[in-house]
């Protein structure tokens, strides 16, 4: 599907013609219309599958027709972390460029106090689109700087993200702030039980859409050290002696092992850092400026980095405990081999374990190399392969939801005819409308060259 077969205004048209934006990802064809239709929805989708441009879409397109207060903030978007608010903001910008009136406010931690009293007046003087991060956002709240009352649409980004930081009851009390009548929008890379909980408490009867995830790179090699516990550091250390190996990212399952790890891999001479939930963000800014800059050879993390790093020449990834859900695997082994390199990922595998190493074999539907251990690492322990399990199945309701506030229903005719007489009045002149604009635009950039 085309952009210009959505609903959607010309000026936002205008917008993605000049980012040249053309074809709809499929999440973007599947969620614009639903939220266009005032449903609430739960959407499913790795990061890179273009979710961000599916929620601000519809929701620039809809504050753009007009009739939501114009001294109250419309449309909160809640972000794990700080980059992320700001490459939401960035995205808003551009794809707002035609539009008029429209204002968003980027609110964010690891900041001076001259940013937070700049922050205060934005939010007091009112914007249409608030992007926060949760704790930020909080302290406005508890300040009395913003009133949420009014608020129609509500969006979780990465919801899975903010859940692993530990944001679960930041996103509840946010959530009381605001009205029942919201629409509320959530997106997540992966569902497990915490997520459906969470969705659970702020969704009304939502739409669920799930975009399968892509394999893992055919240039990745992938193998899986079976072994126990006590051989682990042994092994990372085997792997790690290899002198070419610059550019390494270790994910453990939980924080303490990432200190433990650092500490570990420190005292024997290895260039490492750790990035874990504990650090404030300019520590983590820090931290990963210094990795990116080559100044450090080898990031030690949780999950907190699987689906943010930005690095194109990440060698090998390393799996020091199995992920239990199998899309983090592939979120996780996907920082490496990108940009057509190749890359390494090596899993450590306990027999307790084994049971995830295969339900992540058949997600990828492929089965994953298990050498010998290196040398000096001792000896594999036997595992008998257990019974192939098939994944679980998840439903995809099509919730019936409404457009909050008094202004649309899921069966209001006015809406309807709204739309549909829009839709008459544009369709004729949109392709003349976009071809003239998008003519006056290379003759432009023909002058500038």
């Amino acid at each position: 599907m085309y952009f210009d077969e959505l609903d959607i205004s010309d000026e936002l048209l205008d917008a993605l013609d000049a980012m040249n934006f053309e074809e709809c990802t499929p999440i973007q064809e599947q969620a614009i219309p639903e939220i266009l239709a005032g449903h609430d929805l739960m959407g499913i989708a790795q990061t890179g599958t273009g979710k961000t441009a599916a929620y601000l879409l519809p929701v620039l397109d809809e504050l753009s027709r007009g009739g939501y207060p114009k001294d109250s903030v419309n449309c909160i978007i809640m972000s794990p972390t700080r980059e992320l608010a700001q490459q939401i903001d960035q995205q808003v910008q551009g794809f707002a460029y035609y539009l008029d009136g429209i204002s968003s406010v980027a609110v964010y931690g690891g900041n001076d106090g001259i940013r937070f009293e700049q922050e205060r007046k934005g939010l007091e003087l009112g914007a249409d689109i608030i992007i926060a991060t949760p704790g930020r956002l909080i302290s406005h709240l508890n300040g009395g700087h913003i009133d949420l009352k009014k608020t129609s649409f509500f969006i979780l980004d990465e919801a899975d993200r903010m859940l692993d930081m530990g944001f679960y009851d930041d996103i509840m009390k946010i959530a009381s702030f605001l009205s029942e009548d919201r629409q509320t929008i959530m997106f997540s890379a992966t569902m497990p039980d915490n997520i459906q909980k969470l969705a659970h408490n702020i969704l009304h009867n939502p739409v669920e859409i799930k975009i399968a995830v892509s394999k893992p790179a055919e240039k990745i090699i992938q193998k899986a050290y079976v072994c126990h516990d006590g051989m682990k550091d042994k092994i990372i250390e085997s792997i790690l002696r290899d002198d070419t190996l610059d550019r390494v990212i270790i994910f453990a399952s939980s924080k303490i092992k990432v200190k433990e790890l650092a500490i570990d891999l420190k005292r024997k001479g290895f260039n490492v850092a750790a990035m874990h939930s504990d650090l404030e963000q300019k520590e983590r800014e820090e931290t990963m400026l210094q990795f990116k800059n080559r100044k450090t050879s080898i990031l030690i993390a949780t999950d907190i980095v699987s689906r943010g790093i930005d690095i194109d020449d990440i060698q090998m990834v390393i799996n020091y405990d199995v992920p239990k859900d199998p899309e983090d695997y592939v979120h996780r082994i996907g920082r490496t081999a990108r940009a057509n390199r190749e890359g390494q990922a090596y899993t450590l595998v306990t027999p307790k374990d084994y049971y995830h190493l295969r339900r992540i074999e058949e997600l990828i539907e492929r089965e994953i190399e298990k050498p010998e251990l290196p040398e000096g690492c001792g000896e594999k322990p036997n595992v008998a392969p257990p019974h192939s399990h098939k994944g679980r199945n998840r439903g995809h309701g099509k919730g019936k939801g409404k457009r909050r506030n008094g202004r649309k229903t899921q069966g209001s005719s006015s809406t309807t005819e709204r739309r549909q007489e829009d839709g008459k009045k544009n369709q004729k002149r949109r392709y003349k409308h976009n071809k003239a604009a998008k003519g006056q635009r290379k003759e432009q950039n023909k002058d500038k060259e």
